[in-house]
């Protein structure tokens, strides 16, 4: 099975701009254990991957960014920009 993510939001909103990394890291790679999973950024979203954006990023309910960007590496889920 696959799954593609896909954010639009950027760095100006950090609980939505964290919300589909937190889906894809701690929701889908857990229950689709073996399964593609992907997260397609554009938009604003692009500047969450830039040096340094993403340790400031800190929504409120989720992991700092840095961290489910970390986790989704460790993972295996790709990134596509």
């Amino acid at each position: 099975m696959k799954l593609l993510v896909t954010t639009l939001v950027g760095p100006s909103d950090p609980t939505r701009a964290s919300i589909p990394f937190h889906q894809a890291v701690n929701g889908a790679a857990k229950i689709m254990s073996g399964s593609e999973i992907g997260i397609a950024i554009a938009g604003d979203a692009a500047e969450l991957l830039k040096p340094g954006v993403a340790d400031g990023i800190r929504g409120v309910g989720v992991p700092p960014l840095a961290t489910l960007l970390a986790d989704c590496k460790a993972a295996g889920i790709r990134l596509y920009i």
